[in-house]
């Protein structure tokens, strides 16, 4: 079973907006999204993203513009802990599990999924490959994710890296509705459909 959803965030950090076009295959996430921002500048981006299982990144593919130029960033994992940029090596990102893109509340996902931290108590700490927008500079970033207990439409998550914390509302799908200080959900759909088994031969 193939479960798709359709996000929209106002990103109040960024003041612009955020959609995501989101599919999870069993504990494996494909999602392309587009973004547009005026803080730091005025910018916009596409990207993809590529999970393997347990949702652990395989590939960010990222596209910015500014005033500036354009430019873009191929962030790739290998599966044991090496990441490269471009086909360089990132040895100050090896042994994350996940990337961050910076503005971006589905990149939160995949960690809150990986140990089920909007489902039950827990406290994790994760060093991730984090991309600034919109110059896509990629450096380590440790973060801590801790389960504060559920809410009416799924649970609240402690975020913090550095000197900074939220507490973030997840769904029940471990996508993010309200992440104070940098966005909020401003609509959603979702819907279902059954494994095509032509489709995996293809991959």
């Amino acid at each position: 079973m193939v479960t798709s959803h359709v996000l929209t965030w106002e990103v109040t950090a960024s003041q612009g907006y955020e959609t995501s076009w989101i599919e999870f295959r069993g504990s494996a996430l494909q999602a392309r999204g587009r973004a547009v921002g005026t803080r730091p500048d005025v910018y916009w981006i596409s990207y993809d993203l590529d999970t393997g299982e347990d949702f652990v990144t395989r590939e960010l593919h990222v596209r910015a513009a500014t005033a500036h130029g354009s430019h873009e960033l191929r962030l790739l994992h290998d599966g044991s802990g090496r990441w490269t940029a471009g086909g360089k090596h990132l040895p100050e990102v090896d042994g994350a599990l996940d990337c961050d893109l910076g503005l971006c509340p589905l990149t939160n996902t995949m960690p809150v999924l990986r140990h089920g931290l909007h489902r039950t108590p827990g406290e994790r700490t994760f060093l991730t490959a984090w991309v600034s927008v919109p110059d896509l500079s990629v450096r380590a970033s440790r973060q801590t994710y801790t389960h504060l207990g559920r809410s009416e439409t799924g649970a609240l998550v402690r975020f913090a890296s550095g000197d900074f914390r939220s507490n973030v509302e997840f769904d029940a799908e471990g996508l993010v509705i309200d992440y104070p200080g940098l966005a909020h959900r401003m609509s959603a759909s979702a819907g279902a459909r059954p494994r095509d088994p032509r489709h995996d031969e293809a991959e």
